[in-house]
């Protein structure tokens, strides 16, 4: 668990020296900026932008029973947040699974890349997509259930 929140706050202590650096060089207003950027960037990469996780076992019986895909993902990876802000609201009806957190979605993704775990993996109808293109995941959730 700990492990998916390290990025954020790495850029969060980095954002903090810099800040607090360019405040002391007499320029409040860029460290507030640099901040900022620190900021978005964190919360970007942070856990909390991406829905809720199930398990893999249990991601696989919902989208049996709803035709919806399959997203398995990580915490810091720059692929999944892309996905995950492409897909805007729809993001929410897809099933997420994060493969730091459940061993038996990072076997699923091995086996469906060769033995790396390359996220985001969208599986769609039982076939698994490496890194698809956002509007393709988007069009896929327009058509399930």
């Amino acid at each position: 668990m700990m492990r998916a929140w390290i990025l954020p706050l790495l850029l969060l202590l980095c954002g903090s020296v810099v800040g607090a650096r360019t405040a002391s060089g007499g320029s409040p207003g860029v460290a507030v900026a640099v901040l900022a950027v620190f900021l978005l960037l964190a919360g970007a990469n942070s856990p909390l932008v991406f829905p809720r996780s199930v398990g893999a076992l249990e991601a696989r019986r919902r989208s049996e029973a709803d035709g919806r895909p399959i997203v398995y993902w990580r915490p810091g990876c720059q692929y999944c947040v892309r996905l995950r802000l492409r897909l805007g609201r729809t993001a929410r009806r897809a099933h997420w699974v994060d493969i730091w957190r459940d061993p038996a979605g990072a076997a699923e993704v091995r086996a469906a890349n060769g033995g790396d775990e390359t996220v985001p993996t969208v599986v769609v109808a039982g076939r698994p997509h490496t890194n698809p293109d956002p509007a393709w995941v988007r069009e896929q959730l327009s058509h399930a259930a």
